[in-house]
């Protein structure tokens, strides 16, 4: 069977709505939904978040659709606590539906995905921002990351980066935790936290720094800030090769003619490449 196309924004929820209702034992304020592509979000009765999320089984693999749950074996990380969840195959089409309830965030996300306009973020964020990115690191996982709902393999790196830069060793040695969707719409402010963890998951060392970059190229301040702070994991080979995969998607055959980071990603694809070939 062909999975359907979908867009939660777009698609009627109500039955989804009260299964989850149900299986957790609570009401989800209407008045509070967040709509996404693929996830839906409210607050509950009592006091808490319900993420609910649509994936094809053919993304679940073998690491399953429990990343948020699993994400609660993690130390010393600033994000909301895990406190329920349930899932269910769908019974019309090859997609699995899974609903996560957890503590409320301590803030508002900082934005969209892509930031515009600077935050003015506060010193103490960006020293939470490196200690939870630290903490991440340091841990070990038998999950792989699935950025986009993609496998994170060697496969993909080359493929990616070859695809609009060619000619690069893509080969990848120090592989570490990561959230693998970390961008200004998964981090709050003005105290930090981090959310959304079902893509999380071992990746090239690098990728959420990169990840975070390439979502602030259309603030220039804001992009050199994230550099600056996270320079440890971007400054390595593997940090190189990440910055590379995010500026390929930027700039890839899908690329927006009207996306205001194209020339500083490329400016810095180009920089890159020579560090990488100059070893």
């Amino acid at each position: 069977m062909t999975l359907r196309s979908v867009d939660l924004r777009k698609e009627p929820m109500g039955a989804v709505l009260d299964r989850v209702e149900r299986s957790l034992g609570t009401r989800l304020d209407r008045e509070t939904m967040v709509r996404k592509r693929r996830s839906v979000g409210a607050r509950t009765d009592r006091g808490t978040w319900v993420r609910i999320e649509r994936r094809g089984l053919d993304r679940i693999e073998v690491q399953g659709g429990d990343g948020i749950a699993s994400a609660e074996a993690l130390r010393d990380i600033a994000k909301p606590a895990w406190l329920a969840g349930v899932g269910w195959r769908d019974e019309t089409e090859p997609v699995v539906w899974r609903a996560d309830e957890t503590e409320l965030l301590p803030g508002a996300p900082v934005g969209s995905a892509v930031l515009t306009v600077d935050p003015q973020l506060p010193e103490e964020w960006w020293g939470a921002l490196n200690a939870s990115l630290g903490a991440l690191a340091a841990q070990h996982t038998n999950r792989i990351a699935t950025p986009d709902t993609e496998t994170l393999t060697q496969e993909l790196v080359t493929g990616t980066i070859l695809g609009v830069f060619p000619g690069v060793d893509t080969t990848v040695v120090d592989w570490c935790p990561a959230h693998a969707d970390f961008n200004w719409a998964n981090v709050t402010a003005p105290v930090f936290s981090v959310f959304d963890w079902e893509d999380w998951g071992m990746a090239p060392c690098g990728l959420d720094a990169a990840s975070l970059w390439g979502a602030s190229l259309a603030v220039p301040a804001l992009a050199d800030r994230v550099r600056r702070e996270r320079r440890d994991d971007l400054n390595t080979r593997e940090g190189r090769l990440m910055t590379l995969f995010v500026a390929a998607k930027i700039l890839g055959p899908h690329a927006d003619p009207d996306d205001p980071r194209l020339g500083a990603a490329r400016q810095m694809a180009e920089r890159v490449m020579k560090e990488l070939q100059s070893g």
